[in-house]
């Protein structure tokens, strides 16, 4: 039996109790949110990682994507960024690589972390078709199908899958228009690969197989959005409603089957439709673990997309967003180096923080709490300690040492900390 289906029998594994303690929360929540779909366990049966559960009610998780492209291969390096992810707070590595070996590049990155993994085998499949079939349209179902079993027998922990990208709700592209059509990749091959073969997606007309494969290794299938907006002007429109209501029908379909799902989520959204993206998700999806890039709230700052994405990620995850993707600075220009990523997941867990402090997550705010009372007592070194990034915060300081080292360049003689300090008679820390 898989997890879901041991849950809602009623039974509560030691994994469950491994994560009530880890969430602050109770074995039997955890079980009965497990049982209800509510909260996914992000770990296959496969590894044997330390449990990772998504969910309602949990700390909101933060994903990086790593991975080769066709004009950047370097296995180590992508190795080197996941780790680099992982040293600064990532919950969960996605591998994205689209060039080079990417079987072993995916092995590599497996041996190498030691958190949930993620993959989207509809790259890999259309890569083998290009290269094996002369053109990735030639890709057929049981390709594809075996490429998900591939990944699953690895030790991936969940994938993406574009089930919802259907004929029908392609059709509605094409009748409503879009200013840019669709961006995602895994979405746009299905897209060039239903309307060449005049046939429907495979993982949408076999879904009932796609289910027995993961439950096979108790994996989790990400619902993927292939329909995402990516930009403001297509945000909330007919396309990415359609495709929605389709995953909340799969969503349903896994659940029955005993296999744990999540629904991936947009992309470029205005600030003021944020919230409203999040609720109809968790209305149409059963509520859902909801998993959502970015959101970016503008179009127009390439560079600086790490800094909009967590804008809108902290607005995603105070409305009930329970997993976000970083965004490099490199997004819409590049592939990220190492630095990007790190950048990346610094903005994503700043905004994850934020938001569950604004959902009263148990234990969120002592840490702000802690922060707040070293700077009462000017005590740098428990500041440092502190820090989200502690390196940059001690070398931020150093690039201007103050004349008095309890002090800082901002305001020396006249912080406020001290002269309030030393009228309330506040003891400070040597």
């Amino acid at each position: 039996m898989t997890r879901i289906e041991r849950a809602g029998q009623g039974e509560t594994v030691e994994e469950f109790v491994q994560l009530a303690q880890s969430e602050h929360t109770s074995a039997e929540t955890i079980r009965g949110g497990i049982a209800s779909g509510i909260i996914t366990s992000c770990t296959s049966a496969v590894r044997k990682l330390k449990p990772l559960a998504i969910g309602n009610g949990l700390r909101i998780k933060v994903n990086a994507n790593i991975g080769t492209s066709s004009d950047a291969s370097s296995i180590d390096e992508e190795v080197e960024k996941a780790l680099c992810a992982i040293e600064y707070g990532a919950d969960t590595i996605m591998d994205l690589s689209t060039g080079g070996d990417i079987p072993k590049t995916r092995s590599k990155i497996l041996d190498a972390v030691k958190v949930p993994v993620g993959t989207v085998p509809i790259y890999e499949a259309g890569v083998w078709a290009a290269r094996n079939r002369k053109g990735m349209v030639h890709m057929t179902a049981d390709d594809l199908f075996r490429i998900i079993e591939d990944h699953l027998v690895a030790g991936v922990d969940f994938i993406t899958v574009h089930c919802g990208v259907t004929r029908s709700v392609v059709e509605r592209i094409r009748e409503q228009g879009r200013l840019t059509d669709v961006v995602s990749r895994g979405g746009a091959f299905m897209v060039e690969w239903m309307l060449y073969n005049e046939e429907e997606n495979p993982l949408y007309a076999q879904y009932d197989r796609l289910l027995e494969i993961t439950k096979r290794y108790d994996a989790v299938l990400s619902l993927g959005d292939g329909l995402r907006p990516g930009c403001l002007a297509d945000a909330t429109d007919r396309s990415q409603i359609s495709e929605l209501i389709v995953l909340g029908e799969l969503v349903d379909r896994a659940r029955r089957a005993g296999v744990f799902s999540m629904v991936e989520g947009p992309g470029h959204v205005p600030l003021n439709q944020v919230e409203t993206n999040i609720k109809i998700m968790k209305h149409l999806c059963g509520n859902a673990p909801f998993y959502v890039l970015g959101p970016l709230v503008t179009d127009v700052a390439p560079g600086y997309d790490h800094i909009t994405a967590a804008i809108g990620g902290a607005l995603a995850g105070m409305s009930g967003a329970d997993f976000l993707c970083y965004v490099t600075p490199t997004e819409h220009l590049c592939l990220p180096e190492k630095e990007d990523v790190k950048q990346g997941v610094i903005a994503s867990r700043i905004a994850a923080h934020a938001a569950d402090i604004a959902r009263g997550y148990p234990g969120a705010r002592d840490w702000d709490d802690r922060m707040s009372e070293a700077r009462k007592h000017l005590d740098w070194e428990s500041m440092y300690k502190l820090s989200i990034d502690p390196v940059h915060a001690r070398s931020v300081r150093s690039k201007h040492p103050p004349q008095d080292e309890k002090l800082c360049t901002m305001c020396g003689d006249f912080c406020a900390m001290r002269k309030i300090g030393d009228v309330l008679g506040v003891t400070r820390k040597s």
